[in-house]
């Protein structure tokens, strides 16, 4: 008997009657169509020969194993060898090609040969670029370093140029300067190492002086239009702001103290009697006379009071009414000294003694005091006055009468 398997050999087939070969359909062999042939393999549960599929690219041979597996070739993976392994890329005609990552990752795209997952701060298709914040160092060969720049005073980018040893920030935010941009521009200071611009009120030049103020401290180098102070925000000695408080002008003169003393004497018979006003002093206000009548070489239209406050002009009023009473005080009351004097001169007692060879007389040169009493011109007690004015000198030996 034949023996032929049913699932290999078509139905009713008898075998040959001298080899007892049966004839087998595609993909069986042996005898009795019992096996599968070459490229094909068992089906587990049905026991049906199934074609294995290699795809001849990249696989060995046409053979595979009992589950299926054909035998792949290197960098070529999967059931049916028709992809590439991890760190193969390009699945052609022949085999896959290794990933081109440059050590920095083992894996890449099976297809375009972009490759993933870069490692050591690298990026790129081929982990050929470091990451942004890196450059690429020469010790170690083509490691990628971090790069010695702040994001706060930089892109925090850098590269090293050819022939240099240390790497250059590519560029520094405002007010930094340096090739690691860790330095103060011209016009800024360092406030806590953070570069702050420097306030000098724009009275400095930097043609003049390029550092505007001191690296360190802040304060302003070369103050010009007069100005002075730490920020340049005050004006020198001997300068004042002008009224619109923007520019430093120089000082007025200011007008020395006045001192007027005014003095009378009135003549006496005994001694002079003199008398001295009070000293009258007075300051004016040391307002510069621009301040009263403002002068502008700008500004030939505004009015000479426009710049002068209520409160100073009140000031200024009350200031020439105090002055002209003083003055008319003091006019008064030399009147009245001089007037004083004259009286005094008029009415001065004054008397003219006569000597005559018998007798003494006394005359009155005012005929208000005609009954003066004379008695004390002489000191002797024994002499006499008589109603007539006539005086009587007595002495012990002789008398006299008057």
């Amino acid at each position: 008997l034949c023996n032929c398997s049913a699932p290999g050999s078509a139905a009713g087939a008898e075998c040959n009657g001298t080899t007892g070969q049966c004839p087998c359909l595609d993909g069986y062999a042996g005898l009795r169509c019992e096996s599968c042939a070459e490229g094909f393999y068992p089906e587990p549960r049905s026991q049906r020969c199934r074609p294995c599929g290699c795809n001849p690219a990249g696989s060995r041979s046409h053979q595979c194993d009992h589950s299926g597996k054909c035998q792949c070739k290197v960098g070529v993976t999967d059931l049916k060898c028709d992809r590439c392994s991890d760190g193969y890329y390009r699945f052609n005609e022949t085999t896959c090609e290794p990933c081109q990552c440059n050590n920095h990752s083992k894996t890449c795209n099976s297809l375009t040969g972009t490759c993933l997952h870069c490692q050591e701060n690298t990026e790129g298709d081929h982990c050929e670029l470091c990451k942004e914040g890196f450059y690429r160092s020469a010790h170690p060969a083509h490691a990628c370093q971090r790069c010695p720049c702040s994001t706060v005073a930089s892109t925090g980018t850098c590269r090293l140029q050819p022939g240099d040893t240390a790497p250059r920030c590519d560029k520094c935010k405002t007010g930094y300067t340096g090739p690691n941009c860790n330095e103060c521009d011209s016009g800024y200071y360092n406030s806590d190492s953070i570069c702050v611009r420097c306030e000098c009120n724009g009275n400095v030049d930097p043609a003049l002086s390029p550092s505007v103020c001191h690296p360190e401290s802040g304060e302003c180098i070369g103050c010009l239009y007069h100005t002075a102070g730490f920020h340049c925000e005050e004006c020198e000695d001997g300068y004042v702001r002008d009224p619109e408080g923007t520019n430093c002008t120089k000082k007025e003169a200011t007008r020395v103290p006045a001192t007027r003393e005014l003095t009378t004497s009135a003549p006496n018979a005994s001694k002079a009697t003199s008398f001295s006003t009070a000293v009258i002093n007075y300051t004016l206000s040391p307002t510069p006379i621009q301040t009263i009548f403002p002068i502008s070489s700008s500004d030939n239209s505004t009015s000479a009071f426009a710049d002068v406050s209520w409160t100073q002009f009140n000031i200024i009023i009350l200031t020439v009414i105090i002055i002209v009473v003083v003055l008319l005080m003091g006019f008064v009351g030399a009147v009245y000294m001089y007037r004083e004097y004259q009286n005094r001169k008029l009415n001065a007692p004054f008397w003219t003694i006569e000597l005559k060879e018998d007798n003494i007389s006394f005359s009155s040169y005012h005929d208000s005091i005609p009954n003066a009493d004379v008695s004390g011109l002489l000191e002797d007690d024994g002499n006499e006055v008589a109603p007539n004015g006539q005086l009587t000198l007595t002495t012990p030996m002789h008398n006299y009468k008057a």
